[in-house]
């Protein structure tokens, strides 16, 4: 569902990674080494904000590179930073996302959107809201277009204990048929939804 082959990235003379080859089946894998390993680096170039310097990334047998519509149409990614439309409501996030993937803000959609908390905050505009609601925003969008990969950046971050717990419960369920890959320094995250952590330089 997702192939890594062959990754390399630098910045300048910096070299984040090199050779990165993996293939991940259903599941939840975590990325949980300390900082300045490359974690952020790899999940915005697995979801297509930028291209590597070599190799090349797969997402459910579309190549980023040469099929990038097809590839994002099967992919689902939450940043690290989810203030890039600081005007749009969270609502207006969540519509825009479902044009894109041509898919409808269905029952599932709002039924996320309650489990964490997020339904009373639909309406307020991205500058408005805590760091916290503005990652349960793109976690609830996350839902949209039936993705084959979750790919997550701190998922966890800024949300209170009812967001966390409704987190994992999501995660686990996605993992039963789907990738989910996420950073993150939450253990008891990594613990609740079982996933399998690994180390960028594991990735070989």
């Amino acid at each position: 569902m997702l192939r890594l082959d062959k990754l390399t990235k630098r910045y300048g003379d910096y070299l984040v990674f090199q050779g990165l080859s993996q293939t991940f089946g259903p599941g939840c894998v975590a990325l949980c080494e300390e900082e300045s390993t490359g974690k952020s680096s790899l999940l915005s170039l697995i979801a297509g904000v930028f291209a590597p310097d070599e190799g090349e990334v797969w997402i459910d047998g579309h190549s980023m590179a040469r099929e990038p519509l097809q590839a994002k149409a099967r992919l689902a990614y939450v940043p690290d930073d989810c203030l890039a439309f600081p005007t749009l409501t969270g609502r207006g996030l969540l519509e825009q996302a479902a044009a894109e993937k041509q898919a409808s803000l269905d029952e599932a959609v709002f039924d996320l959107a309650e489990r964490l908390g997020l339904s009373p905050h639909l309406d307020k505009r991205f500058e408005q809201m805590s760091t916290g609601t503005r990652r349960k925003v793109y976690l609830t969008a996350a839902m949209l277009g039936d993705p084959a990969v979750i790919v997550a950046d701190g998922p966890s971050n800024g949300l209170d204990t009812q967001a966390r717990i409704a987190l994992a419960e999501q995660f686990r369920r996605w993992g039963r048929d789907r990738v989910v890959l996420f950073a993150s320094y939450d253990d008891a995250l990594v613990q609740a939804c079982g996933a399998r952590q690994i180390q960028v330089a594991a990735l070989r």
